[in-house]
């Protein structure tokens, strides 16, 4: 055994216990009394019949996806060939021998099995070619690997993605997470899980970059986010968040056991050499799920509706979608109400296109934060110099008769200048009220006084103070007294003093008036 050949392994395709398995429900089934001819000392257990010297490799089926040690016909025929000239009798082929399809395409070791010691070992090696052969599986986007992960109901799948900047490729700029935990879900009694509920994710933005670095060819958002509330955390700090968050969900690592962590994303390959860039540790038995790769295998084998590429002409089996693509592709989803190019929506959308292409007739979709989202587009588009920003459409309202009418809009943008405002209570917004009786006209600017004193101006408090944009009123009384004083010639002088007095008691209380 511990001589060994590289071998092409096609043409490996019989499970070598299955073929002493099989010979002996041939002679079961025949009444042949194998016990009492003399080659049945090959027949008398399975170790006498590895005595023969058996060339046989180890190869997982492609199919069930399970581990066999396989050996070739010609091997068989040259068993059969030695029984006919050792013993002088004729076996014949049998045809319920348990035949494998390779998974494998690559060269693998040709090792000689003599006795039942070296099968053993040999033996205890398949749970690692089948470790092996399934995380090529998975990546491949097998669906039937991805399925059977799925619906164990013990993983936990956790989708992530990054920001970078397009300046300098090193700077990361927002990093985002969701992650479905299936075997407490399951344990819990909730399946299939909630995306809106059962999701753990998060989003974090660098503080360093924030509002300082934006990518213009593929824009980021990094305000957007539409499924929780980001957070802001120092450049050095992000590498060690990342690897707690991963901690939180990976099991021991193993040489053959899956892990109970699944990684999630679409176009993932790009994210985990940066992860490797920032000496981010993942166990070696991690299975990775790439979202394109997975629905780019359904749409070949017709378990996706035909598609039409950007063109106009039918896609092509080998052709992958992009993200918005695939979450266009699905009609569940809304992508008026979420923002791409945010790391945490593109992760929670990631994984929730995963769940839908699984389990779409069970999986509920969840309600995205549209205002939030619009809030925080508005916000980035006043940042971002590469956007533009455009005003908000009008909003028309219709008067019914005999009803009041709506209100104003309110104004984006007020304008705090008391010359732009209406009049209020028959006083002109750019000047205050000439007294009446030959006093002199108090000019008011624009509403922030610089004297509080008489009427005439003189020395006095000159700081300025904020407006309100309000223009002073006086009341009914005051009014009254500036009526009666307009009328007699000989009380003007009183009534323009008296004018004068409740003008300046109204500056004040306006001057003193906070908003």
């Amino acid at each position: 055994m511990s001589d060994f050949n590289l071998v092409d392994p096609r043409g490996w395709e019989y499970d070598l216990q299955s073929v002493y398995s099989a010979y002996m429900g041939h002679f079961q089934l025949h009444n042949i009394p194998w016990y009492e001819r003399t080659w049945g000392v090959f027949f008398e257990s399975f170790d006498e019949f590895l005595t023969f010297s058996w060339p046989v490799i180890t190869v997982t089926d492609c199919w069930t996806g399970k581990a066999h040690i396989v050996t070739r016909m010609t091997s068989i025929g040259a068993f059969l060939k030695m029984i006919k000239t050792r013993f002088g009798e004729t076996l014949p082929v049998v045809e319920n021998m348990q035949r494998v399809t390779p998974f494998e395409t690559a060269q693998r070791h040709m090792r000689t099995v003599s006795e039942y010691t070296h099968y053993k070992k040999l033996y205890s090696t398949l749970p690692a070619a089948v470790l092996a052969s399934l995380r090529i599986r998975v990546r491949d986007g097998e669906p039937r690997a991805i399925r059977d992960l799925w619906h164990q109901r013990d993983k936990t799948f956790l989708a992530f993605d990054f920001e970078w900047s397009e300046r300098n490729p090193s700077s990361c700029l927002e990093w985002g997470y969701a992650a479905a935990r299936c075997g407490h879900l399951d344990a819990a009694g909730v399946w299939p899980p909630d995306p809106d509920v059962n999701y753990r994710r998060g989003h974090y933005v660098v503080a360093e970059y924030i509002d300082k670095h934006h990518n213009k060819l593929r824009p980021n958002f990094p305000w957007a986010y539409a499924f929780g509330d980001s957070q802001l955390t120092p450049r050095a700090k992000l590498p060690q968040i990342i690897q707690a968050v991963i901690s939180t969900m990976v099991s021991p690592d193993s040489e053959t056991h899956p892990n109970t962590l699944v990684l999630v994303g679409h176009g993932i390959g790009s994210h985990l050499r940066r992860m490797e860039e920032m000496k981010i540790k993942i166990p070696h038995n991690v299975l990775i799920i790439d979202v394109a790769a997975f629905e780019r295998h359904l749409f070949a084998s017709g378990s996706r509706p035909p598609m039409l590429d950007h063109t106009g002409k039918p896609r092509t089996p080998s052709s992958l979608l992009s993200l918005p693509s695939l979450l266009q592709s699905l009609p569940t989803i809304d992508l008026t109400a979420s923002t791409l190019c945010n790391a945490g929506n593109d992760a929670f959308l990631s994984l929730l296109s995963l769940q839908l292409l699984l389990s779409p007739e069970n999986t509920v979709t969840p309600n995205m934060r549209t205002r939030t989202v619009q809030q925080t587009l508005l916000r980035n588009a006043t940042r971002n110099p590469t956007m533009p920003l455009s005003p908000p459409p009008p909003i028309m309202y219709t008067h019914t008769p005999g009803l009041m009418p709506p209100p104003r809009s309110p104004v984006l943008f007020p304008q705090m200048s008391p010359s732009r405002s209406s009049p209020v209570a028959g006083v002109s917004p750019s000047r205050s009220p000439k007294p009446e009786g030959g006093g002199t006209r108090r000019s008011s600017g624009s509403y922030f006084p610089n004297i509080l004193g008489g009427g005439g101006g003189g020395g006095g408090d000159s700081r300025p103070r904020k407006s309100s944009g309000l223009v002073p009123q006086f009341d009914s009384q005051q009014q009254q007294h500036n009526g009666r004083g307009s009328g007699s010639g000989s009380g003007s002088g009183s009534a323009s003093r008296r004018n004068s007095v409740g003008l300046e008691e109204a500056t004040e209380r306006l001057g003193h008036l906070r908003v």
